[in-house]
């Protein structure tokens, strides 16, 4: 036998050599290939939601009479922001103290719709304080509320808004409560219905904090137009001396628990900030624990930021809270794509 390599086993060798360096480099090519494409599908990612600046992040500039509330579009529009959610109560004192509130109130929703135009921000929604306690078991009282609310109601329709925010304060007796609530909520939201605008509660402490209890309204309420607002914060149930704001809270519901429970009704979601440590994460809200459950639920309208925090600037805590949001929103959104 010849053992001698003949000119045909080096080429054969050759070949068989050159295949499994050329074979590796393209798997490896494709491999990082693979990788880059990856990272540029994260990047490119958005989120699943659009976001919204609720105007109580700027509480403290306008109560300091820095910012004129009339001028929140502009405020919004120059930082990013597609959609407004209003607070009734920074307009309230110039349209009650007027001699003709009526006329005072369509001059106000003249400029704010105007400068909406004018920015190119979306009206979302009205956060309506100070009207009474639609929840209250005094029936007078309760429908004195209904009324008082009305207003805000042809105000969110006039400015092209989806829905208004409302409390459901009232009884602190759980079945005294849920009794009054549903009659409170379902007569505004007959009158809404007419207008095509939504009524939204918010877990907004005592009971309208117990999410399981205010899920039970909602159902017996059982209108297409009223529905939810998750809070990702809000949900004290107790507080101190039995003060409805400010004390130091005793009693919480359990936040993602609550949340969870809420948005099977949500028509709006409010991102609540606090704090953010040194990687631009929340301190106290797990914000992609409680974003999945935002999207597990099919949720893709608008996000609101509502900072209220105490360590960043106004401005500083609603670039802080948006930029979290996007990071995290656009991270499942790639997650789920």
């Amino acid at each position: 036998m010849n053992l001698r390599p003949t000119k045909l086993s080096y080429y054969l060798l050759f070949l068989f050599i050159s295949f499994g360096i050329f074979s590796c480099k393209d798997q490896k090519a494709e491999k990082d290939n693979a990788a880059t494409a990856e990272v540029k599908t994260e990047e490119n990612a958005e989120p699943f939601f659009k976001l919204s600046l609720a105007q109580w992040s700027l509480n403290k500039p306008i109560f300091a009479g820095e910012l004129d509330p009339i001028d929140f579009a502009e405020k919004a529009n120059e930082m990013g922001f597609e959609g407004i959610e209003y607070v009734s109560s920074f307009y309230g004192q110039r349209i009650s103290e007027a001699n003709n509130p009526e006329e005072a109130m369509q001059k106000v929703l003249d400029t704010l719709k105007a400068k909406s135009e004018e920015f190119d921000v979306e009206n979302v929604l009205i956060m309506v304080d100070g009207e009474g306690e639609l929840a209250s078991p005094n029936q007078a009282e309760r429908e004195k509320a209904v009324e008082n609310h009305k207003k805000w109601v042809d105000a969110a329709n006039f400015l092209g808004a989806h829905s208004i925010r409302v409390n459901l304060f009232g009884s602190e007796e759980p079945e005294e409560w849920k009794a009054s609530a549903a009659k409170g909520l379902k007569a505004l939201s007959e009158y809404a219905a007419g207008k095509n605008v939504n009524v939204l509660v918010e877990n907004h402490g005592y009971l309208s904090s117990n999410a399981a209890l205010l899920v039970e309204v909602i159902e017996d309420v059982n209108m297409e137009n009223c529905g939810t607002l998750p809070d990702f914060g809000n949900f004290c149930l107790k507080r101190q001396g039995g003060e409805r704001w400010e004390a130091k809270c005793v009693e919480e519901y359990p936040k993602y628990q609550g949340i969870e429970e809420m948005m099977p009704h949500a028509k709006a979601v409010s991102a609540k900030s606090y704090d953010f440590n040194d990687e631009g994460e929340e301190t106290s809200l797990d914000y992609e624990r409680i974003l999945k459950i935002v999207q597990d639920a099919g949720y893709t309208g608008f996000i609101g930021v509502e900072y209220e925090g105490e360590n960043l600037s106004p401005e500083e805590g609603i670039k802080a809270t948006k930029e979290l949001l996007i990071e995290v929103g656009s991270k499942l959104n790639s997650n789920n794509n």
